[in-house]
Order: C-alpha cells, then sequence, then structure tokens
C-alpha cells in the first residue's frame, strides 16, 4: 500500500469511527483532504527551477462542523498535513516547510459549508530564495454541498461521499495497465514506461500527460502517428472511453473507481 493510500485509509477510519451515525450534510474528512490538495495545486507558483505551493492552510468551519472534530482535532489535522506532505512529494512540489492545517470556526458558515485560506510562508532565518506569501488568511475559497442533502436520517455511503479512488487506465490485447505517473511514455523501446509489442510502434511513440485533473495523449514525432477514427491527431484529450490507434494496436482510455 502507497503512503498516500495509507493516509486515505486512516482518514477513512476516523470517518467510519466518527461520521457513520453523522448525516450526510456534516463535513467529512476525506472531502476535507481532496479539497486542501486542490487548493495546494490551484495555488502553485512556478520560480525558475522549482513550483512552490503553500505550507499553511486554514481550514474555516461551522460551529456545528468543528464540534464534530472536538475529540481528534489534532489527529486529524497531522493526518492532513501529512496527505498534503505526500501529495507535494509525489508531484515534485516544493514547501517552505511542512505543511500545517489548522481548523477555525466561522459563525457565519452554515453546516456542511467550509472555507480554505492557504499562505505561504516563510520562516525566520529562511533564506530569502522562495516567492513571498501568496494569500492572505482572509482571501478564503468557500466548498459548499453539490447536491441537495436528503433526510438527515439517511447516513452517507463510501461511493456518496467519494471515498473511492479514481484511477486513470489504458487497455489493449487484453491487458490493463493503471497510469501511476503524470507523465506515461508509450513505445516499443524497454525504456518506455508502458511496452506496447507493435512493430509499427516507434520506440518512444506518444506521451500521456496530466494536467490537473485532464489527461492529454501527444504524438511524440512517431513514424506512423497517432489515430482516432481513421484521422491522424498530435494532441488527443482523454475522455473515458476514448480509443486511439498507435501503430496497428488500438488502446482504450478508462477512468475507473477502486
Amino acid at each position: 500500500m502507497s503512503v498516500l493510500r495509507n493516509i486515505e485509509s486512516k482518514l477513512e477510519s476516523l470517518f467510519e469511527g466518527v461520521f457513520g451515525r453523522a448525516f450526510r450534510t456534516n463535513v467529512q474528512p476525506v472531502e476535507l483532504a481532496r479539497k486542501l490538495v486542490k487548493e495546494m495545486d490551484d495555488h502553485r507558483n512556478v520560480s525558475v527551477s522549482r513550483i512552490y505551493v503553500p505550507n499553511e492552510y486554514t481550514i474555516y468551519l461551522s460551529a456545528a462542523d468543528h464540534e464534530q472534530f472536538a475529540s481528534y482535532e489534532r489527529q486529524l489535522t497531522d493526518e492532513l498535513s501529512d496527505y498534503l506532505a505526500e501529495h507535494a512529494r509525489r508531484e515534485n512540489f516544493v514547501l517552505l516547510s511542512a505543511p500545517r492545517v489548522e481548523f477555525e470556526t466561522d459563525d457565519d458558515l452554515e453546516r456542511g459549508v467550509f472555507g480554505i485560506a492557504t499562505r505561504m510562508v516563510q520562516k525566520e532565518g529562511q533564506k530569502p530564495d522562495a516567492p513571498a506569501t501568496e494569500a492572505e488568511p482572509g482571501h478564503t475559497m468557500i466548498y459548499k454541498p453539490t447536491a441537495a442533502a436528503p433526510q438527515p436520517t439517511e447516513a452517507a455511503s463510501a461511493v456518496d461521499l467519494g471515498i473511492q479512488r479514481e484511477v486513470a487506465v489504458l487497455s489493449w490485447d487484453s491487458e490493463r495497465h493503471e497510469l501511476s505517473k503524470r507523465r506515461v511514455v508509450l513505445g516499443r523501446s524497454k525504456d518506455a514506461d508502458l511496452q506496447v509489442q507493435d512493430p509499427n510502434v516507434s520506440r518512444r511513440h506518444a506521451e500521456v500527460r496530466q494536467e490537473g485533473a485532464t489527461y492529454w495523449l501527444v504524438d511524440l514525432d512517431s513514424t506512423n502517428g497517432v489515430e482516432v477514427r481513421g484521422k491522424r491527431v498530435k494532441r488527443l484529450k482523454l475522455e473515458d472511453g476514448t480509443r486511439f490507434t498507435v501503430g496497428g494496436t488500438e488502446i482504450t482510455f478508462s477512468r475507473e473507481l477502486t
């Protein structure tokens, strides 16, 4: 089990222990983790050779939601901080210090609504080679429930809360290959991330690139190119169920929940 997935499991166990009896209108730990990662990704600061991201995160909760976390708030904020640190490591982001997550109560927020403020803070004595503070605490992104709440006696399911992890998959010749990196090279070479045993496929034929939540297929100037329904393309946006051909091999892209 990966470190990131292990942290997700811990967050899920917090949900099972406390929120299995809660209404689905409450803020959930896994939901907080997802939005924290989104805020980290959205507030990237690109320098000449590094990508800096915020290292301090304040989560504003309604009084009712904050009270739900009272008995294990420190454990939860530590888990969320670890989740951010692991995400930064996987994406090669630079943090000015270990990420820190804190909860605050905002009486203006309703149950199920929360805000996240990010800051990039340079610690005292640190070399001044990083960007200045990225956002002041008052500049907060507010997240509201995206669906109408059901009857309050109905408990939330794992699918409703989005606990399941989505993975991108390429399939061909009855084989299934999960994409484990943001850039994956397809080709005949043994050095390719995913090897396609087809003499009409170039050694480095194409690359699948994840840009935010979107996946793209990019032709790497291959000999026979990339085709979609018989038409050559240089760059293709990949949706769930997209089919394309490299050489004489048809490949299907899909997004699956695990």
